[in-house]
C-alpha cells in the first residue's frame, strides 16, 4: 500500500477513550532492510513494531512505532520522561533530567546540555508536556478527537487519520507557493489538525478530579534564540563542540556509517567529522555532475585523499564511491515513486526523489547504519543580507561597509539599496504585501525585507489566488515575527524552511531502511550560531566564516580555503524536456485540478514546451510536489487495521 506512515508516535490522555483511540492507529509496512526492532527499557510494553508507554493507570500513554530512532524512557514517581531521538539515551543520564524538574521550566534547564535532535515528552505534577526542536526538524501537532479529547503526534497524517480530518484546501493552496513564510507555514493540510510552533511547547492538562472534563492544550515558549555577542573564536569553539556532539549522537558507536560527500563546505565537515566518531567503516558517497564546468567533485576527491593523508592508526577504512554522472537521475524522474512516503505535507524536493533514492541505496549497498548529510549549512552558516538591517540599527557604518561589498557582488543599485535598508515595514504590513501580482522580483532587488516577495505561479488559477490571499491577509491580521530583528527572524525562518523539506530525505531512508540524518539542524548548533557578533558570523568577503574557523584542526585548512558551491539548475531544466511524457501524464486527471486549484490544460501545454520562457521565470517544483503528494493522501490507509494498546494489568511505565 503506498503512502504508509512508517515512523510515528501519538501522546494520549488517561481514558478509555484515550486507550480506544490507540486501537485505530494505522499500522504501517515494514521497511525495506529492517533488521531490528525498537529499542525497550524498563517495564514499558512492546509488541511488535510498537512500544507503548504507559499512565500510571495502565492505559496507554505514548505509543511509538520508531522505525529508526530509539525510545529512551524513565519514571520517577508519577513524573516521567520520554526522548525520542537518534540514540538510547542512558538511564543515568535519564535521572539527571528528571530528578528536581519540578515543572517544565526546570525540565528545560536540564534538557538544554542534551545534544541530538529529540522529541521531548514528559508527565510532570500530572501535565503530559511535548516538544520538539527550536530548528523545526522535530515537530508537534494535535488535534481534539471527538471521544478522547486532545491527542498529540509528531505526524499531522495520524492525527487526520484518528479524527477523520478532510483536507485543507486554503492550506493545500499556500503548499503551491515556492516559500511559506512563518507563520503560514504552519498551517497543517488537514482541518482541525494544528502544528504547534518550533520553540513552542504542548501542554496537555489532566482532568480534574472527579470530573471527566479535560482542559485544553495549551502552548508555552520554551526557547528564546540567544543574543549574538560572542566573538568569533569563542562562537567557533562552541560551533566545533555543538557539531561533534550532534554527529556522535546519531552515530557514535556504530561500525559503518556513511556520509554524502558532494565536495562543498557543509559535506565535508560531516565527513570528517564523523570520521572523528571512530567507525571502523567510513563510505563516503559523491554523485558527479553533467556540468563540465562544476567544481564539486574535484573538491570531493581533494578531500577523501586529504582524509587518507592525515589518517591516524586508528582511523576507520575509507572508501570513496563516485556515482557516475550519467547514472543520477534528472530531475521529475520517476514521479510515481513519491508515493512511497506520506510525508507531513507536500515538499518541493518531490522532484529529486528519485536522485535522492539513488544516493541513498548506494550508501546502503555499502553495508552503511546510518547515513549523514550536510544539509542545513547553507541555512545555519550562510547568513542572508537581511541581516544588514540588524547591523545598521547598532553599527551603522560596518553595515554600509559590509554593504557596499554585496552590491558589488549581486548588483544591487544603491539608491534601491540605500531605500531598503532605511525601510522600517512591520512585520504584520510585509506580511499582508508578500505574495502580490505583480511580476517577481529579479535578481538585482535588494533582499533587506521580512522576506522573499513572490507572485503566484501563472497556471495557478482564481480560486487558488484568491485563497492564498485570503490566508496571508488573515495571518497579517495577528502575526508576530519569530523575532524583533529582522535579519534574525529572516535566518531563523529560513532554518526551519529548509529544516521542514529534509524531512523528505529522511522518509525515504525508511523506506530503504537506511537512516537519515542531518546533524546540523541541532538546536544547540543553531543556538552557538546565533550567540556570535553578526558583523562575524556573515562577511560578503568570507564564505561561511564562522563554520570555517569551528573546523581548523578538524578539516584541513585546504579544503577549508573554499570559496564556490554548484548549482544543478541545468539538471533540473533538462529534466524538464527529459520526463515531459511524465509530467504530461501527471497532469492529465490532475487532483489539484479537481479541486480547482490549478489551470491542467496550461501545465499540459507546459510540459510540451520545457524550454519555456514561463518556466524559466517560474518553478514547477511545489505544483509537482502538491500534485504527487495529493495522490498519495488519498491511498494512504489500508481498509482495515488494528493496534496493540496496553491494557490495565500490564505494568505501567
Amino acid at each position: 500500500m503506498p503512502g504508509q506512515l512508517r515512523d510515528y508516535f501519538v501522546v494520549l490522555p488517561d481514558s478509555a477513550a484515550g486507550a480506544a483511540a490507540a486501537g485505530q492507529l494505522p499500522v504501517p509496512e515494514a521497511a525495506a532492510g529492517r533488521s531490528s526492532a525498537p529499542d525497550a527499557a524498563g517495564p514499558a510494553r512492546e509488541v511488535g513494531d510498537t512500544l507503548t508507554v504507559a499512565h500510571p493507570s495502565g492505559r496507554p500513554w505514548v505509543v511509538a512505532r520508531p522505525l529508526v530512532r530509539k525510545v529512551s524512557h524513565l519514571a520517577r514517581g508519577e513524573d516521567a520522561l520520554v526522548l525520542i531521538g537518534p540514540d538510547r539515551v542512558p538511564d543515568a543520564v535519564l535521572a539527571d533530567i528528571l530528578q528536581g524538574a519540578r515543572d517544565r521550566t526546570g525540565l528545560e534547564r536540564r534538557l538544554a546540555r542534551l545534544p541530538g535532535l529529540y522529541h521531548v515528552v514528559a508527565r510532570l505534577s500530572g501535565e503530559s508536556w511535548i516538544r520538539g526542536t527550536a530548528t523545526g526538524l522535530r515537530r508537534i501537532y494535535h488535534a481534539r478527537h471527538p471521544a478522547a479529547g486532545t491527542i498529540a503526534s509528531d505526524r499531522p497524517a495520524v492525527l487526520a487519520r484518528l479524527i477523520g480530518a478532510p483536507l485543507d484546501e486554503s492550506a493545500l493552496a499556500l503548499r503551491l507557493l515556492d516559500f511559506l513564510p512563518h507563520p503560514l507555514s504552519r498551517r497543517p493540510v488537514w482541518r482541525g489538525v494544528h502544528e504547534t510552533g518550533a520553540g513552542y511547547g504542548l501542554a496537555l492538562p489532566v482532568a480534574a478530579p472527579g470530573t471527566a472534563a479535560v482542559p485544553g492544550p495549551t502552548e508555552h515558549r520554551w526557547w528564546e534564540p540567544p543574543p549574538g555577542e560572542l566573538p568569533l573564536a569563542e562562537g567557533a569553539r562552541r560551533v566545533k563542540e555543538a557539531i561533534a556532539a550532534s554527529v556522535r549522537a546519531h552515530v557514535g558507536g556504530l561500525d559503518r556509517i556513511s556520509c554524502e560527500l558532494s565536495g562543498g563546505l557543509d559535506s565535508t565537515v560531516l565527513a570528517f567529522a564523523a570520521r572523528e566518531t571512530g567507525p571502523a567503516s567510513l563510505s563516503l558517497l559523491t554523485v558527479a555532475a553533467r556540468d563540465r564546468y562544476s567544481e564539486d567533485e574535484t573538491w570531493a576527491r581533494r578531500a577523501v585523499e586529504a582524509a587518507r593523508n592525515t589518517a591516524a592508526g586508528t582511523a576507520p577504512a575509507l572508501d570513496h564511491h563516485v556515482v557516475p554522472a550519467d547514472d543520477a537521475p534528472y530531475f521529475y524522474a520517476d514521479l510515481a515513486s513519491t508515493a512511497a512516503e506520506l510525508n507531513d505535507e507536500p515538499l518541493p524536493v518531490a522532484p529529486g526523489r528519485a536522485r535522492a533514492e539513488l544516493l541513498l541505496g548506494r550508501a546502503r549497498a555499502t553495508g552503511s547504519r546510518y547515513h549523514l548529510t550536510g544539509y542545513g549549512g547553507d541555512e545555519i552558516f550562510l547568513g542572508l543580507p537581511h541581516a544588514y538591517q540588524d547591523l545598521f540599527h547598532g553599527n551603522p557604518f560596518t553595515a554600509w561597509s559590509h554593504l557596499g561589498g554585496l552590491r558589488h557582488q549581486l548588483g544591487w543599485p544603491l539608491l534601491p539599496t540605500v531605500k531598503a535598508l532605511l525601510d522600517r515595514s512591520t512585520f504584520p504590513r510585509w506580511l499582508a504585501g508578500a505574495v502580490t501580482a505583480a511580476p517577481q522580483p529579479v535578481a538585482r532587488t535588494p533582499l533587506l525585507s521580512w522576506g522573499v516577495r513572490q507572485s503566484p505561479h501563472p497556471w495557478l488559477t482564481e480560486h487558488a489566488r484568491t485563497l492564498i490571499a485570503e490566508e496571508f491577509r488573515a495571518a497579517a491580521e495577528h502575526a508576530e515575527p519569530i523575532d524583533p530583528w529582522r535579519g534574525r527572524h529572516v535566518d531563523i525562518d529560513g532554518v526551519r524552511m529548509g529544516a521542514r523539506h529534509f524531512q523528505a530525505m529522511e522518509d525515504i531512508g525508511m523506506t530503504l531502511g537506511l537512516p537519515v540524518a542531518a546533524p546540523l539542524y541541532d538546536d544547540r548548533i543553531l543556538e552557538a550560531t546565533l550567540a556570535v557578533r553578526l558583523p562575524e558570523r556573515i562577511s560578503p568577503w568570507r564564505y561561511k566564516p564562522l563554520l570555517v574557523e569551528a573546523m581548523r584542526g578538524v578539516v584541513p585548512d585546504a579544503l577549508l580555503a573554499r570559496t564556490t558551491k554548484d548549482h544543478m539548475s541545468s539538471d533540473e531544466h533538462q529534466g524538464l524536456r527529459e520526463h515531459a511524457p511524465e509530467l504530461a501524464e501527471l497532469w492529465t486527471g490532475s487532483r489539484l485540478a479537481e479541486h480547482g486549484l490549478v489551470d491542467s490544460r496550461q501545465l499540459l501545454r507546459l510540459a510540451a514546451e520545457p524550454f519555456s520562457p514561463v518556466l524559466v521565470e517560474h518553478s514547477i517544483s511545489s505544483t509537482v510536489a502538491g500534485e504527487t503528494w495529493l495522490r498519495t493522501a488519498e491511498n494512504a490507509w489500508p481498509t482495515s487495521q488494528s493496534t496493540p494498546t496496553t491494557t490495565p494489568s500490564e505494568a505501567p511505565l
